[in-house]
């Protein structure tokens, strides 16, 4: 690749936008998959989306919070992350509602009506400049649509799809998940759907998740070809666990490729069964991704108190609506469970909104507005709502190993006892808190805690001595580079990245109404 284009304000790097014909049709997975296979090329790449919607964020070195999708993408394309690759970050706290996240930062809550109506447009200004930062710094970025460009009721305010390629001038690929079916269609009427202007800038499709005999699909892109003018570039097997870190959705983002990669049984003589509270807007449940990476843990979701029986662990994960959550575990006798495991000494971890709902009061005046609330009252901590959010990477030690996190909360926990400290919480009897997320990911730390855990569920379970997260990670960021690499075309994609929106593509009728 020659690495740079020329533009009328100086050198300019590639673009290329992944769009998709739905909402987890593979558009993050195809965007990490492009961005490690051109890292690999020595291309100086980054990753980008404009607006995202998502209840798993992570924290820059900066202290700016982004969402966790755009967070692996960089970490496929071997830089580090920051708040440009992210500018708009909506943070769910109702069906109706959400939290803006601007540049890193919280700048306050929003409607849907509210932001569409007139926020959004707003913002397109500032999510230009983004991107046209990072061109200026890199060879190339690959930027992520959202849901699909062809939703014609949202393309007058649209910054994330169409808005931002016709803004940039960046052609865009459309990535259709042909394990739902009716992928043909799909493609052709996302196209259709389109104005001839925004038509203009669609080069071509990929498409996903494809099982069988790929020449028996190749008649009916042909046909496609036909019909748009356009040529898919490329079809990607379906493959378990290939999915990174989740915008929304109910998963386990690693587990699956874990689970693969993994062929050892059990270190120890017994496994452990780790039971995850799958509370209201639930947020950055990846953190139980480093439990399931390990041999012998068996880690699932669950929302009955029946369901917590044969669990060694329970983990209250993060939420954006404590208060919610809260009543959600009291009204379903989840609540009462977990206090009968506390009082017979069975191990409980709570981490950001599940550390707080373990504590004994809750005063919200800021998420939920509900005053002052109790909680659990099984970890000696009282927790005040601030305004201002936390934003941190903090490190220290606990159980004796290194531990690095990160931190997403507007609660401010007073400790005012427990058994000993814990990563900033602390732990009371078979009961652990901390605000932090991520801490499982220190390998070091998470077998010392796995061992704890263990001993107290009297299980026979060893942690595996050799099991590395980053390094599983890397590998599964290698399996997407790989997907790309053998199944895309990629003389065509390189074209697209370097010379932008290719001449001459045909108009398909009817157009955007």
């Amino acid at each position: 690749m020659n690495g740079r284009l020329k533009a009328a304000g100086g050198a300019v790097g590639g673009g290329l936008l992944v769009a998709g014909t739905t909402s987890d049709a593979g558009k993050s997975v195809v965007t990490a998959g492009i961005c490690r296979w051109l890292a690999r090329q020595g291309v100086r790449v980054a990753p980008f989306k404009a607006q995202n919607m998502s209840l798993n964020s992570f924290v820059t070195r900066e202290g700016a919070e982004i969402g966790r999708a755009q967070a692996m993408q960089a970490a496929a394309a071997r830089v580090e992350p920051t708040a440009l690759m992210n500018p708009v970050l909506l943070k769910p706290g109702s069906d109706r509602s959400s939290q803006v996240v601007l540049l890193g930062k919280p700048v306050g809550e929003l409607s849907a009506r509210g932001y569409h109506d007139g926020r959004q447009e707003q913002l397109l200004g500032t999510v230009t400049d983004c991107l046209a930062e990072l061109r200026r710094t890199h060879d190339a970025v690959i930027c992520e649509g959202a849901g699909s460009p062809a939703e014609i009721n949202l393309r007058r305010t649209d910054i994330v799809n169409m808005g931002l390629a016709r803004a940039a001038r960046i052609p865009v690929v459309v990535v259709g998940d042909i394990d739902r079916g009716g992928v043909f269609a799909s493609f052709f009427g996302t196209t259709a759907l389109l104005s001839k202007e925004d038509q203009a800038l669609v080069a071509g499709y990929l498409v996903n998740k494809f099982r069988g005999d790929v020449t028996l699909l190749e008649p009916g892109l042909a046909m496609l070809r036909g019909l748009t003018g356009r040529q898919t570039l490329g079809v990607l097997p379906f493959a378990h666990g290939l999915g990174i870190d989740e915008e929304d959705g109910l998963r386990v983002s690693l587990r699956g490729a874990v689970r693969e990669s993994v062929v050892a049984p059990p270190h120890g003589a017994e496994v452990l069964r780790v039971a995850v509270c799958a509370v209201p807007l639930m947020s950055n449940f990846t953190d139980v991704d480093a439990l399931a990476a390990e041999p012998g843990v068996v880690v699932r979701f669950v929302d009955r108190a029946e369901e917590l029986a044969d669990a060694d662990l329970v983990v209250l994960p993060g939420t954006r609506g404590t208060v919610r959550a809260l009543e959600w575990l009291r009204a379903r006798g989840l609540a009462d469970a977990i206090a009968r495991r506390a009082a017979e000494g069975r191990p409980v971890l709570g981490i950001c909104g599940g550390f707080q709902m373990l504590g004994e009061l809750i005063e919200d005046e800021v998420e939920s507005k509900a005053g002052t609330v109790e909680g659990l009252g099984l970890l000696p901590v009282r927790v005040r709502f601030a305004a201002e959010k936390t934003l941190a990477r903090p490190a220290g030690t606990a159980l004796g190993e290194p531990v690095e996190g990160y931190e997403i909360h507007h609660g401010v926990a007073e400790v005012t006892g427990g058994d000993e400290e814990f990563l900033d919480g602390c732990r009371a009897g078979s009961v652990w808190g901390t605000h932090w997320h991520g801490s499982l990911e220190s390998d070091g730390f998470r077998r010392a805690l796995l061992r704890r855990v263990a001993a107290d569920a009297g299980r026979a379970f060893v942690p595996a001595p050799g099991t590395c997260f980053a390094a599983l990670r890397e590998e599964q960021l290698d399996r997407l580079g790989d997907l790309i690499e053998e199944h895309a075309d990629t003389a065509a994609l390189l074209r697209l990245i370097e010379e932008g929106v290719p001449d001459g593509l045909p108009f398909v009728p009817p157009g955007a109404p």
